[in-house]
């Protein structure tokens, strides 16, 4: 395969389908390792108006499911297409629901020196697997130093306004677009594909785009 397609993903780094569908791609991806798709990943914060400094991540969860009962619910999918993923979530370690505003800065930072998925993938490890708050400063400067940025760099733009209006507008942009829920992934700028789809799907994908090239 030589000609390259974009696959642009509409993300949230504490979206646990979003982690569930990159693993799903991920294992699609190592089958076909000349695959076509050049990935770019784009922000969608899943609660724009979540206070800056995040806030309890019970409360949140009740609150949003209409009590205890209703977030377990909820979750039961989740913890179940984890598991089948092979994937550990400590939801039992997770305190706070953080604002992913900062998180996605950096994910735009890390794009422009060519490591944007890297710092995806270190952001969902963080949250997920770490339990760590990825609404902090320090933690998001010691994800970017793990991922070969400049940790002082990333720490003096968290501190900044920087880029932050740039990703309210294309998070508007997506939702303008129609795009309601995350992960949502579009081929070639035109065929959406949403939710955590299976490897089995993106394979078939992959096979046809190489049949069209």
């Amino acid at each position: 395969m030589t000609d390259t397609i974009k696959l642009d993903i509409m993300s949230d780094p504490i979206c646990p389908w979003c982690y569930i569908g990159k693993t799903h791609l991920d294992r699609a991806l190592a089958d076909f390792p000349d695959h076509p798709f050049a990935i770019e990943w784009h922000p969608f914060q899943l609660n724009p108006d979540m206070p800056a400094g995040g806030m309890g991540r019970r409360a949140y969860l009740e609150g949003k499911f209409g009590g205890k009962e209703g977030a377990v619910r909820a979750y039961a999918p989740v913890v179940e297409h984890a598991e089948a993923a092979g994937l550990s979530i400590d939801f039992e370690g997770m305190q706070r629901t953080p604002n992913t505003l900062d998180a996605h800065r950096l994910i735009h930072w890390a794009g422009i020196e060519g490591r944007q998925t890297a710092a995806v993938s270190a952001l969902f490890q963080a949250y997920f697997v770490d339990a760590r708050d990825i609404g902090d400063h320090e933690v998001l400067a010691d994800i970017a130093d793990g991922i070969d940025m400049d940790a002082a760099v990333v720490s003096k733009l968290l501190k900044s306004d920087a880029d932050a209006e740039d990703i309210r507008k294309r998070d508007a942009h997506s939702r303008q677009m129609g795009i309601s829920s995350v992960p949502t992934f579009i081929v070639a700028g035109k065929h959406a594909v949403p939710g955590a789809q299976p490897p089995e799907l993106w394979k078939k994908v992959i096979t046809e785009l190489a049949g069209d090239t």
